[in-house]
């Protein structure tokens, strides 16, 4: 049952990922940073609440993972040269980090 929860996750996940980066990418890869930021959000959130089992594979593993992607965030990162490559992964790790901690403490709260 587990890895249908995960397919069944990262099928949303996938979906809404694709969709950020159909609209949103273009010179500056905002759809890509937008899905990688927000789905760090959501799994500090998720770990905020100390999901286990079935949840975290469904909304963790699956759609987190399915939402995130650090391979277009590697090649877009490459692509752009030594200069603004460099800046984007920066601000993709920083703002990526910045959420999962304010996602988590959030999670913890609530």
């Amino acid at each position: 049952m587990t890895p249908l929860l995960v397919a069944v996750g990262a099928a949303a996940g996938a979906v809404l990922r694709y969709l950020a980066g159909h609209y949103l990418d273009g010179t500056w890869h905002r759809g890509t940073l937008l899905v990688n930021v927000a789905g760090s959000f959501l799994l500090g959130v998720f770990s905020g609440w100390a999901l286990s089992g079935a949840w975290l594979a469904l909304l963790g593993t699956g759609f987190c993972g399915g939402l995130t992607t650090y391979s277009a965030f590697a090649v877009q990162a490459t692509e752009h040269g030594p200069r603004r490559g460099t800046a984007y992964a920066l601000v993709t790790v920083a703002a990526g980090l910045a959420a999962a901690y304010l996602g988590f403490v959030l999670g913890r709260a609530l």
